[in-house]
């Protein structure tokens, strides 16, 4: 069933709605109006006690905020973009530098930062669709893309994230959405004792700026390698050159059977402390895998003050600064053409 209320008011006076997507077990997400951000995910542990595993704030400052992008909608383009430029059509499009040299995520205010409007509830599906116009040039963007992204709870505990829209000019879509999971519960500390795999034969080595160096390559004989399941914090600290650039694993993998249109598991982790076991599939080539090596004294949900490490992202995705680099898959999207991308993280209990 989804039901909305009033979660809080921007400084204009403007109310913002949150919407609560529950299934017949009492399980639940909820989503923001404001930045299409899921704020809360609760579902049940070996006990069968509701835990919420993303990490949030408890009001809209919060998410006003949000320098680590919590639960965040990521568009157009998720990820860096070298320069904060690229050539599209034999022009070239500059963007704004939020990053260093770099664009990161579409910013400043990309989509997370702006108010959606509610299209559709659908409560046979138990879902709920936002959409939004981002004007041609938004952000430096081409094209006037009209873009919907749909979020579904199911009742097997999962949560189905979907994006579509249009552009009226050629432009970039590589959109994502940027939870952070813990699965022993949010403000419970550290992910380093979750146990991870990642669906990838390579990864993609970066440099600085956590700019991609062009290819892929294997993760074969490195820490990169979670083909096998093991805690993230096993090999997080080894002495290993990409892992010292980027302060901790925050790396894309370039997942295994990718087919357009098709959906697959790319990925799954678990908690022991809680049984909570999540499967992460999408029709996406990559996902970048993120440890949380940046949050410091980010005041979360419940009181509970967030630090290094005690979240992890699954973002699903092309390469970063793929529209740069022409071995990478392609970012852009025609004029007129189709953009769907769908991402679902699965919720169950394993021992």
């Amino acid at each position: 069933m989804v039901t909305e209320k009033i979660f809080d008011k921007l400084p204009t006076g403007e109310e913002v709605k949150v919407f609560h997507l529950e299934n017949k077990s009492g399980a639940y997400a909820e989503v923001l109006q404001y930045g299409a951000i899921l704020v809360k995910l609760c579902v049940p542990d070996r006990d069968g006690k509701l835990t919420d595993v993303v990490l949030g704030y408890d009001d809209l400052t919060g998410y006003q905020k949000n320098g680590c992008f919590f639960g965040a909608c990521i568009g157009r383009s998720g990820n860096r973009i070298a320069g904060a430029r690229f050539m599209l059509d034999g022009k070239e499009v500059i963007l704004e530098k939020n990053e260093g040299e770099n664009n990161l995520h579409s910013g400043p205010d990309g989509f997370e930062k702006k108010i959606w409007k509610v299209k559709h509830i659908n409560q046979d599906d138990n879902s709920v669709t936002l959409g939004r116009i981002s004007p041609d040039g938004e952000n430096g963007f081409p094209g006037e893309f009209n873009i919907t992204v749909t979020y579904e709870f199911t009742e097997e505990n999962a949560i189905r994230i979907v994006y579509s829209g249009v552009s009226d000019k050629t432009t970039i879509a590589n959109m994502t959405n940027h939870s952070y999971f813990n699965l022993s519960g949010e403000g419970s500390g550290s992910i380093l004792d979750q146990y991870l795999t990642i669906h990838a034969q390579e990864y993609t080595p970066v440099g600085e700026g956590s700019i991609p160096l062009g290819e892929n390559v294997s993760v074969e004989g490195t820490p990169m390698d979670f083909r096998r399941e093991k805690q993230i914090g096993q090999e997080i600290d080894a002495d290993f050159e990409q892992l010292k650039i980027t302060g901790g694993y925050d790396h894309n993998y370039v997942t295994d059977g990718y087919t357009q249109a098709e959906i697959r598991e790319i990925a799954c982790a678990r908690s022991e402390k809680t049984g909570i076991f999540m499967e992460a599939l999408t029709d996406c080539p990559c996902v970048q895998f993120y440890a949380g090596n940046f949050i410091e004294d980010e005041k979360g949900k419940n009181g509970h003050i967030y630090q290094k490490r005690d979240g992890f992202c699954l973002e699903t995705q092309v390469e970063p600064n793929a529209v740069n680099v022409e071995t990478f898959h392609s970012p852009i999207l025609e004029k007129g053409e189709r953009y769907y991308s769908e991402t679902v993280y699965r919720f169950s209990v394993k021992d």
